[in-house]
């Protein structure tokens, strides 16, 4: 599940996940928000903060994640990435080599960093 946290600006979205991310939570909630951010300011900032119950993607919204970042590649200014295991970690440092923006990875207990450089 995806939610949208208040801490987002029309520049920046910023939004929590816990258990496993669908293809409905990329459809209705993370590619709507952020292409909406695209077109309004050429280029979005993004947060995604993964609390204890996350659990990772289904098959089809790891497909969606792909599909979307690669196509928007370079629509990015910075992206954190908030808690999560190991293995996502991992992902994320794999899928910087991919993306034109600044990316950071930080732990849970260090969100309000975070979210102080994804405004900055």
């Amino acid at each position: 599940m995806i939610s949208v946290m208040e801490q987002s600006t029309t520049r920046m979205l910023a939004v929590r996940v816990s258990g496993k991310l669908s293809d409905d939570d990329y459809r209705d909630v993370w590619i709507p928000a952020l292409e909406m951010i695209i077109r309004a300011h050429g280029k979005a900032d993004a947060l995604l903060y993964m609390d204890e119950d996350f659990t990772g993607w289904e098959p089809k919204a790891l497909w969606d994640d792909a599909k979307f970042g690669m196509a928007h590649r370079k629509d990015f200014r910075r992206l954190a990435v908030v808690g999560g295991p190991a293995w996502v970690r991992w992902g994320v440092k794999l899928g910087e080599l991919l993306m034109d923006c600044e990316v950071k990875l930080y732990p849970p207990e260090k969100l309000d960093q975070a979210l102080d450089w994804i405004c900055g």
